[in-house]
């Protein structure tokens, strides 16, 4: 049989089939949400792009639970292909497929039915009757696309350790062009308003998840059968495990942007800027931001296969010339997003319509002060999954954890106190730097004691 690419193949020319389309299918998925925006802020104005970031949580909720299945079960799929065991590899497939549709239909029931209170919770308490009626509308629609986008999450990564970057890029930059179409379409000839934002990206879920469901009827490397497909504890388990840095990063994501918005909300209405000024021009900065982040996870997504693979088969000289590749584009792109958020926020709002003075007078201080150390963030969020595509889960889900919960949430609520509204600012780029140098020592520790030299692995029929 023949060895597989991913042992094989150069790193570079590795490297580069798998992630560049993964950066790309990530890139155009964060920029609908930007280019919603867009549309919403020239449309509505910015009480409006308030609104979708009130209501933003329920797409990092998604983003959580498909990013740990998807990214678990790719681990795992790779790491026993790489062992040479390719019915259990069936396995993670066929788990993660019926586990991802189901916990995207519970979810949204549960969502439907505590729609009020949870907006409120995310960040609404603080905001006007006007942006919260926005809120209710464009959450109560994108409620009903949340199976078809957590299916798409976490579906992608298993097609791109299935060999196929260009398919799963192929659906999610249809579902996001599908998505963009339908917002020209909707809000500006259809005078939809935000029901038109809401039901054109449903619509562009939906389509991208169907295009990756008829994937699986034809992977590359196995044949999943009907009987995969019935979900199996131990798998999932083991599933769960190899993707929970991804989920304690996303959820911990979560929990922070409802802290932000919060702490916005309550130190906006202390400031001259007041509660719906800051909740706007942080949310359209955060979505920017969320741009910086989809390119890093797209490069960390491509380089999962290559890591699993090539340390499942104890060849450890490509998974280290892996992580050297892949920290040097990681921290370019880091690097690239700082300077564009130092040298040109103004500009770079102005793209999302009009405000007042005061508007984008905080809305530039808060993308200079909020994203001071993002050169950082690269080799961080590369850390995070390295491990758990070496089969550590527990190390990724420190660093994940870290981050967020130890360094930054703490800092939330303590800086503010002192600093008011230039608390919350702040608070981010010493948690940054924080966890780089906790993500690094322990990357470096992993590293010096992975072995030297390869061993070879046989092939399981």
């Amino acid at each position: 049989m023949r060895e597989n690419p991913l042992g094989t193949q150069t790193i570079p020319k590795l490297l580069t089939k798998m992630a560049v389309p993964s950066v790309i299918a990530n890139l155009v998925n964060a920029l609908y949400n930007v280019v919603d925006q867009i549309f919403i802020g020239h449309t509505i104005g910015y009480s409006g792009n308030a609104a979708t970031n009130i209501a933003f949580p329920l797409t990092t909720l998604c983003l959580a639970i498909g990013l740990m299945t998807g990214l678990g079960a790719a681990a795992g799929f790779n790491l026993e292909l790489g062992r040479g065991d390719r019915e259990q590899s069936r396995r993670f497939a066929g788990t993660a497929f019926s586990s991802l549709w189901i916990s995207g239909v519970v979810i949204a029931v549960a969502v439907r039915l505590s729609l009020d209170p949870l907006m409120l919770a995310f960040g609404g308490s603080n905001a006007s009757p006007e942006i919260m009626r926005y809120v209710t509308e464009y959450a109560g629609i994108t409620s009903l696309g949340i199976p078809f986008l957590l299916f798409s999450v976490g579906a992608a990564p298993l097609v791109r350790g299935d060999g196929s970057p260009g398919y799963s890029m192929a659906a999610l930059v249809t579902g996001s062009a599908v998505n963009i179409g339908l917002d020209a379409l909707f809000m500006l000839v259809f005078g939809m308003g935000m029901r038109g934002a809401a039901w054109a990206t449903v619509i562009g879920q939906a389509i991208c998840a169907g295009m990756l469901a008829i994937y699986f009827l034809r992977f590359k490397n196995v044949k999943i059968a009907p009987r995969d497909l019935v979900p199996n504890i131990r798998v999932l388990g083991r599933i769960l495990a190899l993707g929970f840095s991804s989920f304690a990063f996303q959820s911990s994501t979560l929990l922070i942007q409802i802290t932000v918005n919060n702490l916005l909300g309550k130190y906006g209405d202390l400031s001259i800027y007041g509660s719906d000024v800051t909740i706007a021009a942080a949310g359209i900065l955060q979505k920017l931001n969320a741009i910086f982040i989809a390119m890093v996870i797209g490069v960390v997504q491509g380089a999962q296969p290559i890591l699993s693979y090539n340390y499942g088969a104890k060849k450890f000289h490509r998974v280290r010339k892996t992580v050297r590749l892949s920290l040097i584009v990681t921290t370019s792109i880091a690097v690239s997003m700082f300077l564009l958020m130092q040298l040109f926020p103004g500009q770079i709002v102005g793209l999302f319509g009009g405000g007042s003075k005061l508007y984008f007078e905080f809305a530039v201080i808060f993308a200079r002060g909020f994203m001071l150390c993002t050169f950082l963030n690269g080799a961080q969020i590369f850390c995070a999954t390295f491990f758990p595509a070496i089969g550590k889960a527990a190390k990724g889900a420190i660093i994940s954890l870290s981050k967020q919960l130890a360094f930054l949430l703490p800092l939330l609520l303590l800086l503010p106190r002192f600093f008011g509204i230039y608390g919350v600012i702040y608070a981010a780029p010493v948690s940054d730097t924080l966890a780089f140098l906790l993500a690094g020592g322990m990357l470096l520790f992993e590293l010096k004691a992975m072995p030297k030299e390869d061993q070879s692995v046989p092939e399981k029929n």
